[in-house]
């Protein structure tokens, strides 16, 4: 670990790297919290001043940038946005609404399997930004409050994102951190996933499902959707779903391969991209390249760009070491402790504010934990704790992750609110149940 010593000289005024950089990253951390600025203008901000500052020199702190995570997560975006066009996830939204006669609680049931499904191979903003405007359509045709469905969408998400190494950003930065693949994140938590998934929709059904109700002329209409209809680009979506395919045998294979995701995923979105502009005029070329990428999410790739920095900075400084040490004095070196500690820190800190920042400081930390626990190998359960916490913690309150502040923009949209302590009430107990459930399995199955 670098000790302050050895680099006070280069921060401003003679200061100690370790204070500023403290005081930096928990500005950063609270205007972040406070939401009264853009969090890709903070982080980017935070960021600039730790190399003005003198706490890193910039080529370090483009060094600490974890470009992995950042390519997998446009190449991702692009291949979506491209996708998208195709009609294919309203195709989806349809045919499964369809499947359950569209009664309202089998409705409920099957988009959020569908969310959850999707939200495991794509990300769970993009599900989410996806699925909800069909939702929306379904319930207005049922004529019942879209409320409890879009908020059984949320928890769906974020359970179903849990699942692999693309699902959910928190994943994806601990697998690029770490080395983990697509696979290890699919053995290692699907099944728990599956579990939570289950068992969060039996409370679901007894706080709305059971109420909802439809008449057989409302729930005509919706059988009377096409599905067929919903497909506007025949061609292109088999070429998406081809693309998608191969980018996704590309993350079962990553090891036997020896690519990383983001060259895969990156590499994908180019070759839709080709696909889907071949023999098109300029123009319309322009078009289509403009439009994917314009509606690719760049605040939070910006948001992540800072992030990488401003933690690379405490890092340096060695804060995060003292955090390190303080955790292994506090479980005296009992390493099933640390672990469910881990866990549990993660779930409750990541429900009230966003689980990218709290993972980006966590991993540095964990891995700063390895030789007092035996090693790299030794850790692989910490990796998974802090996975389950953060992701099925965000499901905690409304704030707690991407997904959920994404839903309640678009349900605000049609008129439908999501408040706060509203949302809490049920999201909370129910993210408790999902991280009793989780403890439950790592002890059997890792520790």
């Amino acid at each position: 670990m670098h000790g302050a010593a050895q680099h006070a000289s280069t921060v401003i005024f003679g200061w100690s790297p370790l204070w500023v950089a403290t005081i930096l990253f928990v500005l950063t951390y609270a205007v972040i919290m406070s939401e009264k600025l853009n969090r890709a203008i903070i982080a980017l901000t935070g960021a600039g001043l730790v190399i003005l500052l003198g706490v890193a020199e910039q080529k370090e702190a483009m060094g600490a940038v974890d470009f992995n995570t950042l390519g997998l997560l446009l190449g991702m975006m692009l291949i979506v946005n491209i996708t998208r066009r195709s009609g294919l996830f309203q195709y989806v939204a349809i045919w499964s609404a369809k499947k359950v006669q569209a009664s309202p609680w089998g409705v409920m049931l099957m988009m959020s399997i569908v969310t959850a499904v999707f939200s495991a191979l794509l990300d769970n903003v993009t599900t989410v930004l996806l699925t909800v405007p069909v939702t929306l359509l379904i319930t207005e045709e049922l004529r019942v409050k879209p409320y409890p469905y879009l908020f059984a969408q949320i928890l769906a998400s974020n359970i179903g994102g849990t699942a692999t190494l693309i699902g959910d950003p928190p994943n994806i930065m601990i697998g690029s951190a770490v080395g983990l693949t697509f696979n290890d994140f699919v053995v290692a938590l699907s099944p728990v996933v599956v579990v939570v998934l289950a068992v969060t929709m039996v409370p679901l059904y007894f706080i709305w499902g059971r109420h909802l109700r439809a008449t057989p002329e409302d729930r005509q209409r919706v059988m009377n959707f096409s599905e067929r209809e919903a497909i506007t680009d025949p061609r292109l979506l088999k070429q998406s779903l081809v693309v998608i395919g191969l980018v996704i045998l590309g993350f079962m294979l990553q090891r036997e391969i020896k690519i990383e995701p983001a060259t895969i995923a990156i590499f994908g979105a180019a070759v839709l991209l080709l696909l889907d502009n071949l023999g098109k005029d300029a123009e319309t070329q322009s078009h289509n390249v403009h439009a994917a990428l314009s509606e690719a999410e760049w605040i939070t790739l910006m948001f992540f760009l800072g992030l990488f920095v401003l933690v690379y900075g405490v890092e340096k400084a060695g804060l995060i070491h003292l955090m390190a040490q303080g955790l292994v004095d506090f479980t005296q070196g009992d390493f099933p402790l640390a672990a469910v500690l881990i866990l549990w820190s993660s779930a409750i800190v990541s429900a009230f504010i966003d689980n990218i920042p709290f993972v980006a400081t966590m991993i540095p930390l964990i891995k700063d934990l390895a030789p007092a626990f035996g090693g790299e190998q030794a850790i692989m359960p910490l990796w998974w704790a802090l996975s389950l916490g953060a992701c099925l913690g965000g499901n905690g309150t409304l704030i707690g992750a991407s997904a959920n502040l994404v839903v309640a923009g678009l349900a605000g949209r049609a008129g439908t609110h999501f408040r706060f302590v509203e949302y809490m009430k049920v999201g909370f107990p129910l993210m408790l149940i999902s991280i009793v459930i989780s403890h439950a399995y790592l002890v059997w199955r890792f520790l």
